[in-house]
C-alpha cells in the first residue's frame, strides 16, 4: 500500500514554498518534500497541522493506494 498525498496541489494553491508550508507546521522543508513523494506518513498531529494550514481535511490530503 501506497500513501497518495495531494499536499503539493493544495500547497501550490495557496502561493506556498515547501519551505514556507514546513515553517508554518514546524517541520523541515525535507519532511514537505518526502510527503509530497508519498515516502513519508506523517503522524496524525502532523496531518492535521498540514490540513488545518491548507485549508482542507486529512481525508482531502492523504490516501492510500493499493498500487506501488
Amino acid at each position: 500500500m501506497r500513501l497518495v498525498t495531494k499536499i503539493k496541489e493544495y500547497r501550490a494553491k495557496l502561493g506556498l514554498t515547501q519551505e514556507e508550508l514546513a515553517h508554518l507546521v514546524g517541520v523541515r522543508r525535507e519532511t514537505i518534500v518526502h510527503l509530497e513523494g508519498g515516502r513519508y506518513n506523517p503522524s496524525l498531529k502532523l496531518a492535521m497541522d498540514i490540513a488545518r494550514v491548507l485549508g482542507a481535511t486529512v481525508e482531502e490530503l492523504f490516501s492510500f493506494s493499493d498500487h506501488e
